[in-house]
């Protein structure tokens, strides 16, 4: 642990940091911050740092920036996490509230406001198909050969497909495909529908297999689709100095191009309800300029998905971590 005086001495570095992007030199603490030490004390504790691994020494400047380890103990032991205004609260809480029925949208709603708030790039995927029950499946007679199958989830999402036949079926058989489906697999998750419960349909329902498989392929087909992403506010991380480095740019446009890194970003971690990754402590070699905060939210069992930011490691943890605590805790006040 550090001392006192060291602590406070690295918090105010973050802070003046995150504020300006400039290296951040003992004259800036004592004429910015209210600290009450010398500019003697002040430099001696920088030096201290520095050699503790905390900050860095750039080759532009006698100021000092950030380490990633400087960053990791500003998040663990300096930060505070009530830093959001009340018209903040209130904006989320206004977007929030807005009627919704099906898990995709609020989600969607949710991302979109964080990156209104924070000015980050924020990305979200929704719940694993493992993670999801069958509320109802009801079948649709669109045609003689033609048959619509909407599934509802446990935590509302909704997934639609369309069933094409070689054959006529009725309104008879759609009535008996409803009643059977629905008997087999309320309540079930949707890995169920698999080659038992189509031999087990095919048993039961008498009918040709032309009417059963295409009817279980389809479905299949429609839960195995992938995962919704959603990306909102690319076009403000451009706008941070970092993304001045033209390496720095084609990196992120790549990560953020790649639907399945963004998906396994998503898909890490989850030790704590607020899951931080700065430069080299991300699993991926592309993600080592930037900083990664995700929480996965839920309610009770039921996992709604995982939303998170992507940014520079230069980033307002304070201000992220506010939002996102309110935002799960709004979304779990939504779904209640």
């Amino acid at each position: 642990m550090l001392e006192e005086r060291k602590k406070k001495v690295l918090q105010a570095i973050v802070e003046e940091y995150i504020n300006t992007a400039e290296p951040v030199s003992s004259s800036a603490l004592t004429n910015n911050y209210d600290l009450n030490y010398s500019s003697a004390t002040i430099r001696n504790e920088m030096a201290d740092l520095e050699k503790s691994g905390y900050l860095e020494k750039t080759h532009t400047s006698s100021g000092r920036i950030p380490s990633e380890k400087g960053y990791r103990y500003y998040v663990d032991e300096l930060l505070k996490d009530d830093n959001i205004s009340l018209e903040e609260i209130k904006y989320i809480s206004d977007k929030l509230e807005t009627k919704v029925n099906e898990i995709e949208e609020l989600t969607k709603i949710a991302t979109t406001t964080i990156s209104e708030i924070t000015h980050y790039t924020t990305v979200a995927i929704g719940p694993s198909n493992q993670d999801l029950l069958i509320e109802e499946i009801k079948f649709v007679l669109l045609g003689p050969r033609m048959l619509m199958a909407i599934i509802l989830t446990n935590t509302g999402m909704v997934k639609e497909t369309i069933i094409k036949f070689d054959e006529d079926i009725t309104e008879k058989q759609v009535e008996t495909v409803n009643y059977m489906f629905n008997q087999k697999l309320k309540h079930q998750p949707l890995e169920i529908i698999d080659i038992p419960l189509q031999e087990y349909l095919i048993n039961e329902m008498k009918y040709s297999v032309k009417v059963i498989k295409p009817i279980i392929d389809q479905i299949k087909k429609a839960i195995s689709q992938d995962r919704q992403l959603y990306l909102e506010g690319t076009n403000k991380s451009f706008e941070l100095p970092e993304f001045n480095s033209l390496s720095v740019a084609k990196n992120f446009v790549n990560i953020i191009d790649e639907k399945d890194l963004m998906t396994d970003i998503l898909n890490s971690g989850f030790a704590k309800d607020i899951n931080v990754y700065i430069g080299d402590e991300n699993e991926k070699k592309e993600l080592k300029d930037f900083s990664i905060i995700t929480f996965k939210h839920k309610v009770g069992e039921k996992d709604l998905g995982t939303i998170g930011i992507i940014g520079p490691k230069r980033m307002d943890y304070s201000k992220v971590i506010s939002v996102m605590k309110y935002i799960n805790k709004k979304l779990k006040d939504v779904k209640d």
